[in-house]
């Protein structure tokens, strides 16, 4: 089978492991995006941050950087659940053609 790189197990795992990503990565970035300061401590503050003239809006766009970080790994979880997907069709079709 052409383009057949893992098996159904294998692919089961990524689609869960997919999904679950998605939705952890995507509600963290809203809770970055949103600024909670329960994820102060997640964000990487600067030496440098309190010389600054405005340190409140400076961790704020901290906090938002950390958040759209969060929904570009949210993304590479989709492109590996899309992947994951097409591997357990193209061992379905295996399954169904070998039968």
């Amino acid at each position: 089978m052409r383009g057949l790189i893992c098996g159904p197990k294998c692919a089961a795992c990524g689609i869960v492991v997919s999904i679950w990503g998605i939705i952890m990565l995507v509600l963290l970035g809203i809770f970055f995006v949103i600024h909670s300061a329960v994820l102060i401590e997640d964000v990487p503050l600067p030496e440098d941050l309190y010389q600054d003239t405005n340190p409140p809006q400076a961790i704020y766009d901290l906090y938002n950087q950390v958040g759209y970080n969060c929904f570009i790994a949210a993304a590479v979880y989709v492109l590996i659940g899309a992947f994951s997907c097409c591997q357990m069709r193209l061992n379905m079709q295996k399954e169904y053609l070998v039968h």
